[in-house]
């Protein structure tokens, strides 16, 4: 049983559209309003948007087997992916280009292959729930999934979390899309994954204002590290407060979290523009007349040790990304 584009659409989230070309199947986490809208931004956001972190492939079936064949591009800054697997619930396998046992505390700038990969997963005998997460740091051209069983049936998940942000909401530096902290917080709500991050970005109040196609029941917004690091605090504070003014209007009934910045090493660096506090002070200020937006502090949440950064300093690892996700589960109270 060879999977085709109605396949792709019934079993697929996280994507907002799925295309079918002569090289095969693409599956894009922007509309095509938002990808222009980053087309005229940056070429390297632009870029960006055509990874494919948040989308997964969900379904029932009785196969015994599932081959899988793909070919990965670059679209971020880094090139190591994994494709994880998991049965009703479990990760039990991966396609992945690199050999987790090799690598140093700083894998972020590991030169790892790309190009044509594919596997042969065994998944068991019976009826079971297949869920396949797409890699977050590259873009995928899926060529063939093909299943030895007799039957699939897409299996969603009952709300949908809308998560916006920069590198670290994207993805980097999970080895495995399964351990970012957003994939991670989605799969204890029971919901959807709409990854909207971009590396390196900042607040800007035009994606805000960029309606998706569906009503989120949770929308998380994690900006503000890019803010102090890149820009004056007029700015940021201009365009943090038009960005979560518009989320709340855009999303009148869905429950809005704006997680503030995790520690980074250089917090306390003198000659950014304006303190790293401030920046978690001056969102609590505009959220506050906001009915529907709840802020959570970050900077606690992953533990102040490099061994929890994969690039030491910034973008937690799989270890850190596990403290990041409990906290922020926690600071729900959901």
């Amino acid at each position: 049983m060879k999977l085709n584009l109605l396949d792709f659409e019934n079993i697929s989230s996280g994507a907002v559209r799925v295309e079918e070309r002569e090289e095969g199947f693409f599956f894009y986490r922007f509309t095509k309003a938002q990808e222009e809208m980053y087309k005229e931004r940056s070429a390297d956001f632009y870029r960006k948007t055509f990874s494919t972190s948040g989308i997964t492939l969900r379904f029932e079936t009785d196969s015994t087997s599932l081959f899988l064949d793909v070919n990965v591009e670059k679209s971020s800054s880094r090139t190591y992916f994994a494709f994880d697997l998991e049965i009703n619930g479990k990760i039990i396998d991966s396609l992945q280009n690199f050999d987790e046992t090799a690598l140093p505390q700083d894998y972020t700038t590991i030169p790892a292959p790309l190009g044509s990969f594919s596997k042969t997963f065994e998944l068991g005998e019976g009826k079971k729930e297949v869920c396949i997460y797409f890699p977050w740091s590259v873009a995928v051209v899926l060529k063939e999934l093909t299943l030895n069983g007799t039957y699939i049936k897409a299996v969603k998940r009952t709300k949908k979390l809308l998560a916006i942000g920069d590198s670290i909401t994207h993805g980097y530096d999970a080895l495995h899309p399964t351990n970012k902290y957003i994939t991670k917080i989605a799969k204890h709500l029971d919901a959807e994954e709409y990854n909207k991050a971009i590396g390196g970005e900042v607040f800007v109040p035009e994606l805000a204002r960029l309606r998706e196609d569906f009503v989120p029941d949770f929308i998380t917004v994690a900006y503000g590290t890019n803010d102090w690091s890149l820009k004056d605090k007029d700015t940021f504070l201009k365009n943090a407060t038009e960005f979560y003014n518009a989320l709340s209007i855009s999303y009148p009934t869905s429950r809005i979290f704006a997680i503030t910045p995790i520690w980074r090493r250089d917090y306390e660096n003198p000659e950014k523009a304006f303190p790293f506090f401030e920046v978690e002070k001056s969102i609590r200020e505009i959220c506050t007349p906001l009915d529907n937006v709840k802020v959570i502090s970050g900077f606690d949440l992953v533990p102040k040790d490099e061994k929890y950064y994969a690039d030491l300093r910034l973008h937690p690892n799989d270890e850190g990304f596990e403290y990041y996700a409990d906290g922020v589960i926690k600071a729900m109270e959901l």
